[in-house]
């Protein structure tokens, strides 16, 4: 499994298992098999109400695991936090993430904060965001300086997201893709995908995760069937 550095000196399995959508009661048993195939980065959060399955299915694992701040706990992190690790089973994370900016709260900046002093104590083991724009990027900068190591937002070759990589690459921040094979199955069904697939005998996703991991990104596709 390549690995990709961070910003604050360790590092990120480059492709992970997402688990949006799965429900808690099935998702135990797709992790089980992901970490079996090969997966070293397993992806849920707080909103997907599966953090329980999550943690049973990684229980004992040597993997990395992350997990995400949900919009209406920005105020109230290391509650949220503790009980994502609640459910996880787990003591850390290695990674948490604040899911989404949602500036219109204005809270943002504060959450920021309370995750810095949180891996300070320990309970995640590294920090970033998703979904932040490269404004929210820089107020957070600006006000803590501290940079994230990890933007996890939505990018695939259909939405390809030059400029906000190009911003990461000049911070130092990891760019982790969400929705990797785009949304509703059009991306597979491209024509020019769907030739390079034929070409090298394998499905179009492998073709669109290749494209990924050559861009040097991060990537968690959903596999229920992993």
């Amino acid at each position: 499994m390549t690995m990709l550095t961070l910003n604050d000196g360790r590092s990120l399995p480059q492709l992970g298992l997402g688990t949006y959508q799965i429900p808690d009661s099935q998702v135990a048993a797709v992790v089980r098999r992901g970490l079996d195939t090969g997966y070293r980065l397993v992806d849920t959060a707080a909103i997907y109400g599966n953090e329980r399955g999550v943690g049973e299915g990684f229980q004992g694992a040597d993997a990395f695991l992350t997990t995400k701040l949900w919009n209406d706990r920005h105020r109230d992190v290391e509650a949220a936090l503790d009980e994502s690790l609640a459910l996880l089973g787990v003591e850390a994370v290695d990674l948490y993430l604040i899911h989404w900016p949602v500036p219109a709260e204005d809270a943002y900046v504060e959450a920021w904060q309370s995750l810095i002093a949180l891996r300070d104590a320990g309970k995640a083991k590294s920090i970033g965001v998703s979904n932040f724009l490269p404004e929210h990027l820089d107020r957070i900068i600006d006000a803590t300086g501290v940079v994230p190591a990890v933007n996890q937002i939505e990018l695939h070759p259909r939405f390809q997201q030059r400029e906000a990589r190009a911003y990461h690459q000049a911070k130092g921040i990891v760019t982790q893709s969400w929705s990797p094979l785009g949304q509703g199955g059009e991306l597979l069904k491209t024509p020019e995908i769907m030739k390079i697939a034929e070409k090298h005998g394998r499905s179009t996703a492998q073709v669109v995760l290749a494209w990924h991991l050559a861009h040097g990104l991060s990537v968690i596709p959903k596999a229920a069937d992993a």
